[in-house]
């Protein structure tokens, strides 16, 4: 596909009026009233984010996902995204790219509104916009609160082993690495209920001690608290080694948020509204910094709490 077959291919998608055709140089949108634009950009490189052998619909479903899950941080509702592809694979490739783009975005109601294509290494960039009426943030933990958890983490960490081939391919969990599913409907119902939240990305151990910096409060994890699948437990180390390893790992996209402890009942009904399990991992506490403790008290913080890039690589 030439950039002209591409536009045109992006232009059949871009049927939302604030898109206009793709034929002006913006597009223009209208915020509900009473709500504040929420805004986030997401990078996947090939290689570094997605294997090269990964499916196209895959990497699209995971680069509208992992914006999404940005704005399902911030209690934030989607309003439509912007593009930016480059035009560095074969023609087919594109096709079931912008293909599979087409039906993630029908499937959370994120349409495409704009964005551009240049030629050039395999590089996707997306823009995601989203309203929300008080949005959620990372600064706002308080000493006392409790800290919460929605599914499970580890099972894209195991995903990504096995699309790398270091390990025997598990549908389930191979399919949570490559399409997580953004918490939005859980986003949303948190608004007024918790004091602080962010998505995990990048680990549960490092992404915890980040919001606790953010906020300027200490974070304390119960191990023996943090939610595994089955499919992880069977494939890790059994005890908190096992858990360890799962906390460390990233892509898992889920909510980690604080709340009062009065406010446990609300945050139930928030998970149920947004169909997936909360659970309550720890706690806020005076200070600064990542504090685990185990059955038998304090655990040692492992080397590695999660990925930062710079040190490493997460897709091959």
């Amino acid at each position: 596909m030439n950039e002209a077959d591409v536009i045109a291919a992006l232009r059949a998608l871009a049927t939302h009026p604030a898109a206009r055709g793709l034929r002006d140089d913006a597009a223009v949108i209208d915020v509900p009233l009473g709500r504040r634009l929420v805004a986030t950009h997401d990078v996947l490189v090939e290689g570094v984010h997605y294997t090269p052998a990964c499916p196209a619909g895959d990497v699209a479903w995971k680069l509208v996902a992992t914006n999404l899950s940005d704005l399902a941080a911030m209690g934030a509702t989607p309003l439509g995204m912007l593009l930016g592809l480059t035009l560095a694979r074969e023609a087919v490739w594109t096709a079931d790219f912008i293909a599979g783009l087409g039906r993630v975005a029908a499937l959370w109601d994120c349409p495409l509104l704009g964005g551009d294509t240049v030629s050039g290494p395999a590089v996707l960039g997306l823009t995601a916009l989203g309203a929300a009426a008080a949005p959620l943030s990372r600064m706002g933990a308080r000493v006392g609160d409790e800290l919460w958890l929605s599914g499970t983490v580890g099972d894209a960490g195991l995903g990504l082993r096995m699309a790398l081939g270091e390990m025997a391919v598990e549908g389930v969990l191979l399919k949570r690495y490559r399409r997580p599913v953004p918490r939005l409907g859980l986003g949303a119902a948190l608004a007024g209920v918790a004091s602080a939240a962010m998505d995990v990305s990048d680990g549960l151990l490092i992404d915890a001690a980040r919001l606790g910096e953010a906020s300027g409060v200490g974070v304390a994890i119960e191990l023996d608290a943090v939610p595994l699948s089955d499919a992880v437990r069977a494939l890790l180390p059994a005890g908190e080694a096992g858990v360890l390893a799962a906390a460390a790992s990233g892509d898992d996209y889920e909510l980690l948020f604080t709340a009062a402890p009065a406010a446990a009942g609300a945050v139930r009904a928030a998970g149920a509204a947004g169909k997936v399990a909360v659970t309550r991992i720890g706690r806020v506490l005076a200070g600064a910094g990542l504090r685990l403790r185990g059955a038998d008290g304090p655990v040692a913080l492992p080397a590695r709490l999660g990925f930062e890039h710079g040190r490493g690589c997460n897709a091959g």
